[in-house]
C-alpha cells in the first residue's frame, strides 16, 4: 500500500462537494494490507495520519454499517463481509475482467511456466490489479487481485498513463507532484520515457525498476465504451523470466490480446 494513499489531495480543500468524513472512512478501510487480519485504532491512526479521537469515531460507525467488527477483548478491529459485498460489486461491474480471462491464461500459459499475467487499474498513484493468472509454478510472483504497483515506476502503471490523453495524464502528474513535490522530476522522466517507449515498440517495459527481482512489460487497453485505461502485464521473476525471452515472445501476444479487448480509442 502506498504511504501516499492517505495523504490530503490538495484539491479537496477547493471542493464545495467534497464530503471529508466519507473520504476518511474509506481511509480507515484501506488500512487493512494483504495477510493482515487486525488493527487497532493506534495502527489506524498512525497509517492516516489521523487523530486518534476521529478514527475512534470513524471505526464506531464502520462497526454500525457492519464494515469492520470489533474484538472487544484485545480492542482490535477487522474488515467485515459488508467490505467484501463492495469488492465484489466493483469487481462484477469491471466486465472487462470477464472479457480479458482468457487471453490472459492464454498468455500465462505461454512457454515460460514462470510468468504471470495481470489486468491493472489506477487508483491515485498505484495500479491496483483486479485481476491476475498466476504462474504455473509453485515459486512464483505473490500478487493477487487488490495488490498495488507504483504507477509511475512499474510497467502496468506506465502502461496505464501512456494510454490516457494528454489531459488526463497531466491532471494525474499534477495531482501527484502537489502531494509528493520531492519526487516530481523523477516521475515526470519516467513518464517521458515510457511515452518514447511505447512509440517505438508498443509496450512499457520495467526491468528491475520496482522491485530488482522482477522483469515485466505491459499495454493499455481500453473499456468497451473508451472511458477505462487499464494496463496488461506479463512478468516474474528476473531469474527465470528474461528480457529477450519478454520482447520477442511475449510482446507481440501481448499487444495483439490488448487490441482484441480494447475499443481501439482515438488516443
Amino acid at each position: 500500500m502506498s504511504d501516499t494513499e492517505f495523504g490530503a489531495d490538495p484539491d479537496e480543500a477547493k471542493d464545495r462537494n467534497f464530503i471529508t468524513a466519507l473520504a476518511r472512512g474509506l481511509d480507515v478501510l484501506r488500512c487493512f494490507r494483504p495477510n493482515e487480519t487486525d488493527l487497532t485504532n493506534n495502527d489506524i491512526s498512525e497509517r492516516t495520519g489521523l487523530p486518534k479521537p476521529t478514527v475512534s469515531r470513524l471505526t464506531h460507525t464502520l462497526c454500525k454499517l457492519d464494515y469492520l467488527i470489533a474484538d472487544a477483548r484485545t480492542g482490535s478491529y477487522r474488515l467485515s463481509a459488508g467490505v467484501l459485498q463492495l469488492g465484489y460489486g466493483v469487481l462484477s461491474g469491471m466486465e472487462i475482467g470477464e472479457r480479458a480471462a482468457d487471453a490472459m491464461r492464454a498468455l500465462r500459459n505461454g512457454p515460460n511456466s514462470y510468468i504471470t499475467c495481470a489486468l491493472a487499474e489506477r487508483h491515485r498513484t498505484d495500479a491496483v490489479y483486479v485481476a491476475v493468472q498466476r504462474s504455473r509454478e509453485e515459486i512464483s510472483l505473490t500478487m493477487h487481485v487488490g495488490s498495488r504497483l507504483p504507477l509511475f515506476f512499474s510497467a502496468i502503471g506506465r502502461s496505464i498513463l501512456v494510454g490516457m490523453n494528454d489531459e488526463e495524464r497531466a491532471a494525474v502528474l499534477r495531482s501527484a507532484d502537489e502531494s509528493d513535490p520531492e519526487g516530481q522530476e523523477a516521475r515526470h522522466a519516467s513518464i517521458e520515457r515510457a511515452i518514447e517507449e511505447y512509440k517505438a515498440s508498443g509496450f512499457c517495459t520495467g526491468y528491475g525498476d520496482w522491485r530488482p527481482d522482477v522483469n515485466g512489460i505491459a499495454v493499455p487497453v481500453y473499456s468497451l465504451s473508451g472511458t477505462r485505461v487499464y494496463g496488461l502485464n506479463v512478468g516474474g521473476p528476473s531469474f527465470h523470466v528474461k528480457k529477450k525471452q519478454l520482447e520477442q515472445h511475449y510482446a507481440k501476444s501481448l499487444i495483439e490480446a490488448a487490441a482484441a479487448l480494447s475499443c481501439g480509442p482515438s488516443h
